[in-house]
């Protein structure tokens, strides 16, 4: 990140303590230029259209156009737009919406600001995350959304990282993975190492989701 152009931001939140804490949380990082507010969707329009905004913090319990109306306005509007949804709710119903949205992360109001921060330019970087709590609901919704497309030729992975990867993918352990294939946890752990940089993801989940999501493995 030490070369990277600095990033503008914009918090799209109702509480003006909570965004006094995020504001706070991001004032001084070097590579954010400036730090936006919005105490709604209405006034996150309008910033979005005369700044050049990088990343959007979006609440989802908004007054009058709800987070997730916002996200597939502003993502249908303005597609490069980097969305991470800050919530305390986490029904599957509302994951499903915001993933259908195009939102680029989904993490809980009680995330640690070290840790937003890192969320924040893991995001700028092209990964997408959720928060481990809705995982779960993040594998059921890729799973009922897979594509038809066969992917695996376009990320080069070879028959072995194909089967780690379905395995992983249903939800198995590096330990368990080992016993099935009958190789040692490390050499497991070497393939889901080499998987996870492949598919430019940064943890299991996020793998799972892009395999089950883009057919990866049938």
């Amino acid at each position: 990140m030490r070369d990277m152009e600095k990033k503008n931001i914009l918090i799209v939140e109702d509480h003006a303590l909570t965004r006094f804490a995020l504001c706070a949380s991001l004032k001084d990082e070097d590579f954010i230029d400036k730090v936006f507010e919005a105490k709604d969707a209405y006034e996150g329009y309008e910033i979005i259209s005369k700044e050049k905004i990088d990343v959007v913090l979006m609440d989802l319990g908004l007054p009058g156009i709800d987070g997730i109306s916002a996200t597939f306005e502003i993502k249908k509007r303005y597609p490069d737009i980097k969305i991470i949804v800050i919530t305390s709710h986490n029904e599957e119903k509302e994951v499903q919406k915001c993933m259908q949205a195009g939102i680029n992360a989904y993490c809980s109001k009680d995330i640690k600001p070290d840790k937003l921060i890192a969320l924040i330019k893991d995001v700028i970087g092209g990964a997408i995350w959720f928060d481990s709590n809705i995982s779960k609901y993040v594998l059921n919704i890729a799973k009922e959304n897979k594509q038809e497309i066969k992917k695996e030729t376009i990320y080069n992975l070879t028959s072995k990282e194909l089967m780690v990867l379905r395995l992983l993918a249903e939800g198995n352990s590096n330990l368990d993975i080992a016993k099935k294939l009958n190789i040692s946890v490390n050499t497991t752990k070497v393939h889901v190492c080499s998987i996870l940089q492949k598919l430019s993801v940064d943890d299991r989940t996020q793998a799972a989701v892009k395999a089950l999501k883009e057919n990866i493995t049938g």
